[in-house]
């Protein structure tokens, strides 16, 4: 919207295109940082009144498979959840406001914001409205493929058009693998896989929304130097046209993200749900795309992986050999039934999310 006018002033639009380097002709960098303010204070706002709002109608129940894991969080009965809600919100508020609504990344984002929020609040609205646990693995999964192939294949469009747009580009030793129309699947894959990722890493006051900070930041980097014709050349990754607009989408994640976090620490006053953990999970993966950075996802959501392979590892062991590595899965859950106080996993695991962004940064030069 911003851009749009400023396009009324000619003379001052062109006077700014004319010495950017990038390949956004405003104010990119400022309005990234307008984004992330912007949509912390639509979240920092509406927290109380969404708070409310979903005290009288969606409570959280403690239902997980593990008794004892339910009676430690005995005390969260009836937290708020589905704050992913104004989670989204603020993230769409700040980007229709900031963004170059021409731009193709970020409509295709926002609508993956939207589209994965949607599901996600389906999931959350059968939990707290029956006995149920939301949507069944194979429903949920239907879903989220639904919408993950139907945005790969726009942009498979868009990407088709690009040098390195189609290639799974590996960091190290300047191999890439041209994928050709099996994008569209990859694309997919990615997405969902993120967002399951974030999905089971929701499980603790903070947990989720602290390590999303330090992963959106490091994609709005990602996304700012991938769309920089000259910064792309220097660090020898792939210069995706228009992908610096994505920024300002990465930005509106982290502010979301901060101002979601003013709520959500340890006491929790709302939970994230996973009206807010599959979108967000799915951006980051998008980001990752558009990027093509997907092997770097990998380390930038170091956590989320982690946590991820606990669960795959606990059930495959439990299946092949009757034995459970784990005392529970996800891994914070194993960490905080042998005794470990909450605050203190939630803050280590936010540490390890901090070093793993900004390895995955500097990795950039190592070419």
């Amino acid at each position: 919207m911003l851009v749009w006018l400023l396009k009324f002033a000619p003379a001052f639009f062109e006077r700014v295109a004319g010495v950017s380097t990038g390949d956004s002709q405003v104010f990119l960098t400022a309005r990234i940082a307008l984004a992330t303010v912007v949509s912390f204070l639509t979240a920092l706002f509406m927290g109380p009144y969404a708070i409310h709002w979903l005290k009288q109608r969606f409570r959280e129940r403690i239902d997980s498979a593990s008794a004892r894991l339910n009676e430690l969080h005995a005390g969260k009965k009836n937290t708020p959840t589905m704050g992913g809600i104004f989670i989204v919100l603020a993230i769409v508020v700040a980007g229709l406001i900031c963004g170059d609504l021409s731009n193709r990344y970020l409509l295709q984002s926002l609508l993956v914001v939207i589209g994965f929020g949607a599901i996600g609040a389906h999931d959350d609205w059968i939990k707290v409205r029956s006995k149920l646990r939301g949507l069944t693995a194979r429903q949920k999964f239907s879903w989220q493929w639904l919408v993950a192939l139907g945005i790969g294949a726009w942009l498979y469009i868009v990407q088709v058009e690009k040098p390195q747009g189609l290639d799974l580009v590996f960091p190290f030793g300047k191999f890439s693998l041209y994928l050709h129309t099996y994008f569209v699947i990859w694309a997919a894959f990615v997405m969902v896989g993120s967002s399951n990722g974030v999905n089971l890493t929701d499980g603790l006051d903070g947990l989720a929304s602290g390590c999303l900070i330090f992963a959106g930041s490091a994609f709005a980097v990602l996304s700012y130097l991938s769309g920089h014709r000259i910064m792309s050349e220097y660090l020898s990754i792939a210069h995706m046209t228009g992908a610096g607009e994505l920024a300002v989408v990465f930005g509106a994640l982290v502010g979301a993200m901060l101002g979601f976090l003013w709520f959500n620490c340890h006491p929790a006053q709302v939970f994230m749900g996973d009206s807010g953990s599959l979108p967000t999970g799915a951006l980051l993966g998008y980001g990752a795309l558009v990027t093509r950075q997907e092997v770097l996802l990998v380390i930038v959501g170091g956590v989320f992986v982690i946590e991820t392979l606990s669960v795959i590892l606990q059930i495959g062991s439990f299946r092949l050999t009757g034995k459970r590595p784990l005392t529970c899965s996800p891994l914070h859950n194993h960490f905080v039934l042998n005794g470990e106080p909450e605050t203190r996993v939630v803050i280590r695991f936010w540490i390890g999310a901090a070093l793993l962004a900004m390895i995955a940064v500097a990795s950039l030069k190592i070419r």
